[in-house]
């Protein structure tokens, strides 16, 4: 099992704007085969960061989403709505275990 966990960062008062385009990215990687969980939150104390959840089955999951037309089209959205910021790193888990 593969995470990424991390954060993007929006220029304050853009999450609106931004919203559609989050909302296209949310779904079409929620529907990949593969996609285990995958989530935007905003942060309650720092306007404009993103917290990332992405859960992934296997690498080549993963590699499919990142060769995923609705990938491409988020990435294409970044400039118009000021994200610059990413901080994502990706780790190898295995499986859950309920704690």
């Amino acid at each position: 099992m593969l995470l990424i966990i991390g954060t993007i960062r929006l220029p304050a008062g853009k999450l609106e704007e931004a919203r559609p385009a989050m909302e296209r990215m949310i779904s079409g990687s929620r529907a990949e085969d593969g996609c285990v969980e995958y989530s935007y939150a905003r942060d309650v104390l720092d306007e404009g960061l993103i917290r990332v959840t992405e859960v992934w089955r296997d690498k080549a999951a993963l590699d499919a989403h990142f060769r995923s037309p609705h990938i491409a089209e988020w990435r294409s959205s970044w400039p118009a709505l000021g994200i610059g910021e990413r901080n994502l790193v990706l780790y190898e888990a295995g499986e859950p275990t309920p704690t």
